[in-house]
């Protein structure tokens, strides 16, 4: 698997949904592929909530993060996917992932230094919406000297991010792929977002996120991920790897003892976030998962009218039948409203007993729609 590394962006000012003036701001990402002569041959791709810029290959140490960027961290999320001859061919494309602005994986977010005070941002930076993070990206794509993408994909959270590109500069790209992703959050969705919210708010080193000096929000931050990983993948898989894992946990507890494979599993997964992500980051972004709606992001009245500027665009939208994260009638209702905005769109389901994480897991079952709509 080839080397590669995180290159950095630095720009003056960012306008915030807000109206804040942002600045200065880096963007840490990383491309795949050479642009061509002409720069039309471009992939934009959106990672997911906890995800980064390094989608493929191997890359051991990205400066400035630290012991963040620990083994988890070093081989490629979506290495089956990218490369020559996979799927995303890089011998045909080049591909540029981004560390969302907000986040902590080189891009500015809370953990970085404020040039102002000489110390993190911490809880002073501001709100971010999935508008910012996608404004924040244009400059880069002006500094590439891309001025119309090939396509721009992304599956999650950045299908969410996917959908604002799309919806508010139609002109940017023709092809999108969005997957297992949505247009606005569910109740369910907001729910457990406000519990994940609350669960670091509460752990009493988060100190309103200036933590920095001190010890982290450690177990707010692992219990906000137990609260979130039993919507990643589906029950039946959370079992199945329950029982490859028995390990006694004692110190999260002072009466109950863990007792089954299944609770030892859950512990597993929110300790093993907290070794390689920021707590401030993952509040900025659940926060802005949940005022994510992409009319009110565009400012249309409704979808028919939204979309009626998108006609040059085509679609494609992917269904994971045993998704408890983004349950398949937010992607029909995705389908419904392009098509009310006469947008071609093909809307592809895909049948696993993986849930969610079925597209970081299950590159075959991609494969064929993903050349085809490339390819187009």
């Amino acid at each position: 698997m080839k080397n590669v590394e995180t290159q950095f962006f630095t720009y003056d000012t960012l306008t915030l949904r807000s109206g804040i003036s942002f600045g200065p701001v880096t963007l840490a990402y990383e491309t795949y592929g050479a642009l061509n002569e002409k720069c039309d041959n471009a992939i934009l791709l959106f990672h997911a909530l906890s995800g980064s810029q390094h989608a493929a290959g191997l890359n051991p140490a990205v400066p400035g993060v630290g012991e963040k960027w620990n083994p988890e961290c070093h081989t490629g999320w979506w290495s089956d996917f990218i490369g020559p001859e996979k799927i995303i061919d890089t011998s045909r494309f080049f591909v540029i992932c981004v560390n969302y602005f907000g986040g902590c994986y080189g891009s500015t977010g809370p953990s970085s230094i404020n040039p102002a005070t000489g110390k993190p941002y911490g809880g002073s930076f501001p709100h971010i919406h999935f508008s910012d993070i996608v404004d924040s990206q244009l400059p880069l794509l002006a500094h590439l000297g891309i001025k119309k993408l090939h396509a721009i994909l992304g599956a999650s959270l950045g299908g969410m991010l996917t959908a604002n590109l799309a919806a508010r500069y139609p002109q940017l790209t023709d092809r999108i792929i969005a997957i297992a992703c949505g247009i606005e959050p569910t109740t369910l969705i907001r729910a457990h977002n406000i519990e994940q919210i609350l669960a670091i708010e509460n752990d009493p080193n988060f100190r309103n996120g200036d933590y920095y000096d001190g010890k982290p929000p450690a177990r707010g931050l692992a219990l906000a991920r137990m609260i979130s990983h039993k919507t990643y993948v589906s029950l039946d898989f959370i079992e199945e790897r329950a029982h490859n894992r028995w390990e006694q946990e004692y110190d999260e507890f002072s009466w109950y003892k863990v007792r089954t494979p299944l609770e030892s599993y859950i512990l597993h997964q929110g300790r093993k976030l907290v070794r390689r992500f920021d707590a401030n980051t993952y509040l900025q972004i659940i926060a802005a998962w949940s005022d994510y709606h992409l009319l009110r992001d565009t400012g249309a009245p409704d979808y028919a009218t939204l979309f009626k500027h998108c006609k040059n665009q085509h679609y494609l939208i992917f269904t994971i039948d045993d998704d408890y994260c983004f349950y398949p009638e937010e992607q029909e209702y995705y389908r419904k409203k392009l098509e009310e905005g006469c947008v071609p769109v093909k809307h592809v389901t895909v049948h696993s007993n993986k849930g969610h994480d079925s597209f970081l897991l299950e590159p075959h079952l991609y494969e064929n729609d993903i050349r085809e709509a490339l390819n187009s």
